[in-house]
């Protein structure tokens, strides 16, 4: 060793022989077990401090061993293998320390439970071995929701509409494109099942590969696997894939940084084509125990920790939050859009001096719902709410699921959408509430100006008369509004009526109540994700009230026309609630839904 070198080996062994000293009212930052309360809260500068105790102190020991190795003085250092390939690069590398140690506490914190840390140790990416949910994700753990519900939206994207081209392509050309737009193709409803398992594969693998490559702002994508599996999965005949990783797998517990620093490498790649083939050379160690926590790993990486810090509005907060380990919505929106923004509105939000609040600044290939909106807790933005296709990921207050229609044009608008949608995004461009719904005079002047609307002077009075301008009251005073002066006024009450379905699927393996399974003689509940049939009917007015009085009215005084378009108006589907339906109408105001079976579950 080099003097320097010297110097910083006995600093170290001295650090890491104080850090063995007890230290009263502190405890170790990732606790093994569960989180102890402490009389004195330690500070971040007193955190701060043990951490690079600990750091020198594993440096310290992993010096000594490489230095006891074959009786030779040489030191260790980390390892970078550099691989041209077609179209890009590889770069192969262990992590170092400092850098897992951050990663560590970006995701979990400085205080993580044993429960927490094994929700995410224990839940692959795979998909359901029942026939009536084949094409969707399984979870058997809580916590890691929100990284399979929005890998299960991408999937769903390449299955419902591009479903030729996964047949086409099940071994992996090299020459995708995520950008490349084919013919949209529809699943039959009732053929989900008919699917193979290679077209499923493939269409994970394009989906991980896609949020991967825009996570690293489509120009490399990251990939973490394990030092124990070697830089390929070697299996022989007699022994699968499955088996290798599971033996592999045995033993491994990680319960702190120094745990993952021991097992976790990571590959560059910067050309789509090579991404995609380790995938799916990777695919039995993401369909693993380690699976989605390895493909969160992924994905942070790929964005980099700087710069998703840089996303966040408070990074000091874990990723996956406490007391329950969910995943929180910057992970959600990293996926979605590739930047982990804290919040869901459309572009930036001011709020003076400098300070504002970061939301999602482009459009998006599949979308965000949430229960929260319907709460008026926050205000998801036309990027989110109106995505490319018609996918979204649903957030409760604790759990991830998935929305869907087989059709994109459940999207398209017809006149009171397009004139809704327009003046909401003026609306909105003026709310500075956080999502409240409301804007001042001055900006509401503004709204009429760029949406041409000529409020007669008693209106304009009425409205602007506390000062601010609730959206539901404007949009209601255009509804009501001629058309030549910009309003929505329809006599037939017929403008705007939509019937569609959508699909909600819930990964998460819970007892359903229809069904049952028979296990040593005993009826128990059969434990299954949930894929439920939704019809949804979205009236012409802004209230259901107002539906039906013009329903009355416009069959009184049209007894001449035909008895089905009577029928049509006057008796609209028979409608259910479940939280589901608050969440599609943050999307389709005023929609009714009705199912059969068991309510559509959200949680």
């Amino acid at each position: 060793m080099t003097d320097r070198e010297d110097e910083e080996l006995q600093m170290a062994i001295q650090m890491s022989m104080q850090q063995s000293l007890p230290e009263p009212n502190r405890s170790k930052p990732f606790d093994t077990g569960e989180v102890v309360s402490e009389t004195i809260e330690e500070s971040p500068e007193a955190k701060n401090r043990r951490f690079q105790r600990e750091l020198m102190a594993a440096a310290a020991e992993k010096r000594m061993m490489a230095g006891s190795e074959g009786g030779s003085n040489v030191v260790k250092r980390e390892k970078e293998d550099v691989e041209e390939l077609d179209g890009g690069s590889m770069v192969r590398k262990e992590i170092s320390l400092e850098e897992v140690n951050e990663l560590f506490v970006v995701v979990f914190g400085y205080e993580v439970s044993k429960g927490i840390l094994a929700q995410w140790c224990n839940q692959g990416i795979r998909f359901s071995s029942d026939p009536e949910t084949s094409i969707g994700l399984v979870q058997h753990e809580s916590g890691p929701c929100g990284v399979l519900a929005t890998i299960q939206a991408f999937v769903l994207k390449y299955i419902l509409f591009f479903l030729d081209e996964l047949k086409d392509t099940v071994s992996l050309q090299q020459n995708w494109d995520p950008s490349t737009k084919f013919k949209s193709q529809i699943v039959s409803s009732n053929n989900f099942s008919s699917l193979t398992e290679d077209v499923k594969v493939s269409a994970l693998v394009r989906s991980m590969g896609e949020i991967l490559y825009m996570c690293g702002s489509n120009g490399r994508a990251v990939i973490a696997t394990l030092s124990i599996l070697g830089n390929d999965i070697q299996h022989s005949e007699e022994i699968s894939k499955d088996e290798v990783i599971t033996k592999a797998l045995e033993g491994l517990s990680i319960e702190s940084a120094l745990d993952l620093h021991k097992v976790l490498r990571v590959e560059t790649y910067t050309s789509q084509a090579s991404v995609l083939k380790r995938l799916e050379a990777l695919m039995p160690l993401f369909n693993s125990r380690i699976g989605a926590l390895l493909f969160l790993i992924s994905a942070l990486l790929s964005r980099g920790l700087d710069l998703i810090q840089a996303d966040r509005d408070d990074p000091s907060l874990p990723l996956v939050t406490a007391p329950f380990g969910h995943a929180s919505q910057e992970v959600v929106n990293l996926l979605l859009c590739g930047h982990a923004v804290s919040n869901v509105f459309d572009g930036r939000m001011d709020l003076g001096g400098g300070m504002f609040l970061k939301g999602v600044s482009h459009n998006v290939e599949v979308g965000f719902l949430t229960l929260l909106e319907s709460l008026n807790f926050c205000k998801v933005g036309q990027y989110l709410k109106c995505p490319k296709w018609p996918i979204w990921v649903v957030g409760s207050e604790s759990h991830y699921t998935v929305l869907f229609a087989l059709n994109t044009s459940v999207q398209n608008e017809n006149e009171l959408e397009e004139r809704e949608s327009q003046l909401r995004k003026a609306f909105d461009a003026q709310d500075n509430s956080g999502g409240g719904g409301f804007i001042s005079v001055e900006g509401f002047h503004q709204v009429l100006r760029e949406t041409n609307v000529k409020l007669p002077q008693e209106k304009l009075e009425h409205l602007c008369s506390t000062g601010y301008i609730v959206w539901s009251e404007f949009w209601q005073v255009i509804l009501d509004l001629d058309k030549s002066l910009g309003g929505l006024k329809d006599s037939s009450g017929l403008m705007g009526k939509k019937v569609f379905d959508l699909y909600h699927f819930n990964g998460i393996a819970k007892s359903d109540r229809n069904g049952s399974q028979v296990n040593f003689g005993v009826d128990s509940p059969l434990q299954r994700p949930r894929l439920t049939k939704l019809q949804v009917s979205v009236p012409p007015r802004w209230t259901p009230e107002e539906f039906m009085a013009d329903a009355t009215i416009s069959s009184a005084s049209s007894r001449t026309e035909s008895s089905d378009k009577d029928t049509e108006v006057s008796k609209p589907e028979p409608s259910q609630h479940a939280p589901l339906v608050d969440c599609i109408r943050t999307r389709w105001p005023r929609a009714t839904c009705s199912w059969l079976g068991d309510p559509p579950s959200i949680v």
